[in-house]
């Protein structure tokens, strides 16, 4: 019964190939359109798009046009080639406005850019693309099917740049550019009030402050002590018992120690 199994399915598989082959070596632009649609059917995506590409200029203005461009894009998608998906479906949207597949070809439009976003310490083209397009997209269809998952989407692509804004600022610690780690640790913590690294920001500018000021030259010294003292509470009033406290504290007990030096 297997071998009958096995071989049933061995000889659809063959037709079908024999039927992709014919097409492509076909003339009749209907016979690619029909055997297009039934691989599209199947799941078997790129042979689709390969008798797709070769019928596209021949059906636009034609009815058939909004199926198969539809299923142009789709393989795309799922072929997952993202760029060639976003820009057919985005040729879409444009082209059958009135189209009932319009709002899922501009949710996958849009979801496209985030399939494209990297990870956050890579450049963030793509993903200012997706938060512009899904953007675009809520504020079209607010009260779209698409819309928790669109909202979802976007809080993590915003939630990424965010990690990479913070991440660019903590590095001018890492490197010792102390007073740049300050200033955009500073605009960080005020652009983004509500983030979850806002403790690690605090600190960090606390790190900075601290290590300028036992580095300082004399003259300098005492005011840059008192810059830190300042850092220094801005963490605690914030997270009373900061993951950082115990070296926090050590530090603030060296800023202590050397102030005393200039009451003298």
């Amino acid at each position: 019964m297997k071998k009958i199994v096995s071989l049933l399915i061995l000889l659809v598989v063959f037709a079908s190939c024999s039927e992709y082959q014919k097409a492509l070596k076909s003339e009749d632009v209907a016979v690619k359109f029909e055997t297009a649609t039934k691989l599209y059917e199947a799941g078997k995506y790129a042979d689709a798009i390969r008798l797709i590409e070769q019928i596209a200029p021949a059906y636009r203005g034609k009815p058939q046009a909004e199926k198969l461009f539809y299923m142009f894009s789709m393989s795309y998608y799922n072929t997952k080639q993202y760029y060639l998906a976003a820009y057919q479906f985005e040729s879409f949207t444009s082209g059958y406005p009135k189209s009932e597949k319009i709002e899922e070809t501009a949710f996958l439009g849009a979801k496209c850019f985030s399939k494209l976003s990297p990870v956050y310490s890579l450049d963030q083209v793509d993903t200012f693309k997706a938060i512009e397009k899904l953007q675009e997209f809520i504020d079209a269809y607010p009260n779209s099917t698409y819309l928790p998952e669109a909202n979802k989407t976007l809080r993590e692509l915003n939630d990424k740049i965010e990690r990479k804004v913070f991440e660019n600022a903590k590095q001018y610690n890492t490197i010792m550019e102390y007073k740049a780690s300050m200033v955009a640790l500073d605009n960080f913590v005020s652009d983004y009030p509500g983030t979850p690294y806002k403790e690690d920001a605090l600190f960090y500018k606390y790190d900075s402050a601290y290590q300028l000021a036992i580095n300082s030259v004399p003259d300098k010294m005492e005011e840059r002590l008192n810059i830190a003292k300042t850092a220094y509470t801005s963490l605690i009033k914030f997270k009373p018992e900061t993951k950082h406290k115990k070296l926090a504290d050590e530090m603030f007990a060296r800023i202590e120690t050397d102030l005393k030096n200039f009451t003298k």
